[in-house]
């Protein structure tokens, strides 16, 4: 699991690009029959990929957890963004397409992800937040998701949010999680330019020539 460290928005502005990239951008999220980590010390986040193409794949807690298992005390929001997979959840199986999600609350002790075709993998990203409380283990169709429709076409920003995890719909503890989705001919997802005090935020871009997590700790 790599480690990742808080920067103080003083240093932050004495940074050179190269430095930047190096604390702020994840390159690699998926790999044949691999799970790849990131754990950040801003509201102890885990940004992850799963890929599961030959084999099935179990989420384990590393010592920097310090769990007996992945879940003890944290929740996971996961998205697959490849094709066709199974998250198992406790030996109960969930069919996840493209763009399918499903968030697994504090007390899971064993999570698996496979794949449906090994020529067509499943990638499953996935973000996970410390947990103080056990919510019910669900399923997110982008279909059934709450749609928000932002910015405008003059300001290359327009957007559809699709929330899959928030107040208002799937409950969790801490963790909030959706997917944007580009209008043609828009490029900004998050223009203007904006921090947030009250919390940490991750971005993940999909469907690139390279996929690539942004962590965009606002302070």
């Amino acid at each position: 699991m790599d480690i990742r460290y808080s920067v103080h928005p003083n240093e932050f502005k004495r940074m050179t690009s190269e430095e930047v990239r190096n604390e702020f951008l994840i390159e690699k999220i998926f790999e044949a029959d691999l799970i790849n980590m990131t754990y950040t010390h801003v509201d102890r986040v885990i940004a992850g990929g799963a890929m599961p193409v030959n084999k099935v794949l179990t989420l384990e807690a590393g010592k920097e957890i310090g769990a007996d298992y992945f879940l003890e005390r944290r929740e996971i929001g996961i998205i697959n963004v490849g094709g066709k997979g199974y998250v198992i959840a406790d030996q109960e199986k969930f069919e996840l397409d493209k763009r399918d999600g499903l968030y697994v609350g504090m007390g899971v002790k064993d999570l698996r992800f496979e794949s449906i075709d090994s020529n067509n993998p499943a990638k499953f990203y996935f973000l996970s937040a410390p947990a103080h409380q056990k919510y019910p283990i669900q399923k997110i169709d982008i279909k059934s998701a709450s749609p928000l429709h932002l910015g405008s076409l003059s300001e290359s920003n327009e957007r559809t949010i699709y929330k899959y995890i928030h107040p208002e719909g799937v409950k969790s503890c801490q963790l909030v999680m959706g997917m944007t989705i580009l209008e043609p001919n828009n490029v900004w997802n998050t223009m203007p330019a904006h921090t947030h005090e009250r919390r940490m935020e991750v971005y993940f871009y999909f469907d690139m020539s390279d996929n690539a997590v942004v962590f965009h700790l606002m302070g």
